[in-house]
């Protein structure tokens, strides 16, 4: 079955972008119902509960889970940062859109956005759409750098899939 982007939320996933700009749009097919995947990831103060590069997060500025809050993210050891200062720009809990803005840190990734969005597909099954858009790094071509961000973001989604699905079965067990 071909997933078909609501047009409520498609003008989200569809940046506009500048020369030195790059682009993708992610799927991922969880076997778990919208309010439990929503539950992870609108909670802004708490990503690595399904982030596995993410070793620490705190909010640092602002309310938790209010847009315009800031969090720094500590990141596990072997990637090519320490930490990362991430802006909450969007939380709809209503379209269930979420979406977050990169502001600084030790890294390459400049001018990082993310919008997630979710989506019922029928029964207890979700699909998550998540769009990225990134300054393309200096050392590397704009493909060079959406596929380092297309690699993390597909590991991202892998492990959302895993902890939605694994909490759903829980919840299932309790019934």
């Amino acid at each position: 079955m071909v997933f078909q982007l609501p047009t409520t939320v498609s003008s989200h996933h569809n940046p506009v972008l500048q020369p030195n700009e790059c682009s993708s749009t992610l799927f991922q097919t969880i076997a778990a119902p919208a309010s439990v995947v929503w539950a992870l990831v609108s909670d802004f103060e708490n990503p690595q509960r399904y982030k596995p590069f993410v070793r620490s997060c705190r909010i640092i500025d602002g309310q938790a889970n209010q847009v315009g809050c800031l969090r720094r993210v500590d990141v596990a050891s072997g990637l090519p940062a320490s930490y990362s200062i991430e802006r909450l720009e969007i939380l709809d809990h209503d379209q269930r859109i979420f979406g977050f803005s990169i502001v600084s840190g030790d890294h390459r990734l400049s001018n990082y956005r993310s919008i997630m969005s979710l989506h019922p597909n029928g029964g207890d099954e979700t699909v998550v759409v998540e769009t990225c858009v990134i300054d393309a790094a200096k050392a590397n071509t704009k493909e060079e750098t959406c596929a380092f961000v297309d690699t993390i973001v597909k590991l991202n989604l892998r492990t959302l899939s895993r902890v939605a699905e694994d909490l759903a079965g829980k919840a299932q067990q309790q019934v």
